[in-house]
């Protein structure tokens, strides 16, 4: 079984062809960087300007790059959300107009389930599993029973760990986008000499909030004796960074707990999302994983940030369980994981 996967739910025009021997045949990504860095975010409209004039080529060089024809195919699967819509809209009018030219099956893919199934096609890692999902639009915590059961524990009330990355490196002056550049800084700098708070440390449950943080580190820079020099820099962004670490260690520490209890034998916590490709926090949360005796998981940092390959194994295993979505399925900006959850305070369209 051979399936093509197209994602373009934000700033990356990605398609890749991916086997049931989870054999990654080409995974093509087109990131957009250069296009949003002067507006030192992802910018809708360009976003889904970029995907339609980029789309076709990404897809016809991910299809040659894996040596097959669209006949070859068993089915063509997109992201359908959530997403920018426009963008979303892009990816998936161009899987069903392959999927119809070609006779093909089409699947429509949730691209939160994307990277919540990626260690099954890197890792091979079985149900039930605890999923730490971390991105730049999301920050939330599953439990993963199987493919379209999904069972959320907690979610961010106002902004995702990797927005806060963003806006923190545009405060330090680092450029966009933030997460890579706050990294790099950090690494040089001194985590403890600011003391930034550990938002919902204490708290029962594991929901997140990382807007008081990013209002922290803004008074930190103002209560500053001169300017915001190199290695102020420097020590702001590894001050940071140990705050989000330590944040997402005691609220993951809670839904560990949580997890057991209603799954005694669950072994895996898998780190997932674009922030988890970030070093110091995946060393945190591993050493969270030992002192609870579970092993950590997360895929290679190309598999972590958005691309075609995540899509194309989702869309596998719904494929291989009966799942089929008509041509006439709509494309959705918002798309919970959880439909069941409970709404989060404050937490708006992010639940």
């Amino acid at each position: 079984m051979i399936v093509l996967g197209i994602e373009t739910s934000c700033d990356e025009t990605a398609a890749a062809v991916v086997d049931d021997a989870r054999v990654i045949h080409s995974n093509i990504v087109l990131s957009q960087i250069e296009e949003h860095r002067p507006y030192g975010g992802v910018v809708p409209e360009i976003a889904a300007r970029s995907h339609l004039e980029h789309a076709d080529e990404v897809i016809a060089q991910a299809m040659q790059q894996a040596g097959i024809s669209f006949k070859d195919l068993d089915c063509v699967a997109a992201t359908t959300g959530p997403g920018l819509i426009g963008g979303v809209l892009v990816g998936a009018m161009s899987a069903k107009m392959i999927a119809l030219a070609n006779d093909k099956p089409f699947v429509a893919v949730n691209h939160l389930e994307g990277h919540a199934l990626t260690v099954r096609l890197s890792d091979d890692v079985p149900f039930p599993y605890l999923l730490l999902l971390v991105s730049g639009g999301h920050c939330q915590l599953l439990i993963c029973e199987g493919v379209g059961q999904y069972k959320r524990l907690g979610t961010t009330i106002d902004d995702a760990a990797g927005e806060a990355f963003d806006k923190t490196a545009k405060m330090l002056g680092l450029g966009y986008p933030g997460g890579p550049l706050v990294e790099k800084a950090a690494a040089g700098g001194d985590g403890r000499r600011f003391k930034l708070p550990r938002p919902m440390k204490g708290r029962p449950g594991c929901d997140f909030s990382f807007s008081g943080l990013k209002t922290s580190v803004r008074r930190a820079i103002e209560t500053l004796d001169g300017p915001l020099d190199e290695h102020a820099v420097r020590d702001l962004a590894a001050s940071f960074q140990l705050a989000v670490a330590e944040t997402l260690v005691t609220r993951t520490r809670n839904a560990i707990d949580m997890a057991r209890d209603i799954h005694p034998g669950i072994k895996h916590l898998v780190v997932a999302g674009g922030v988890a490709a970030n070093q110091a926090i995946g060393s945190a949360l591993d050493e969270l994983a030992r002192e609870a005796g579970m092993e950590m998981i997360k895929p290679a940092p190309a598999l972590c940030t958005d691309n075609g390959a995540m899509i194309a194994w989702a869309g596998l295993e719904r494929f291989r369980l009966g799942y089929r979505d008509p041509l006439d399925f709509k494309a959705r900006p918002r798309w919970p994981l959880d439909p069941n959850a409970p709404s989060a305070a404050y937490a708006g369209v992010k639940a």
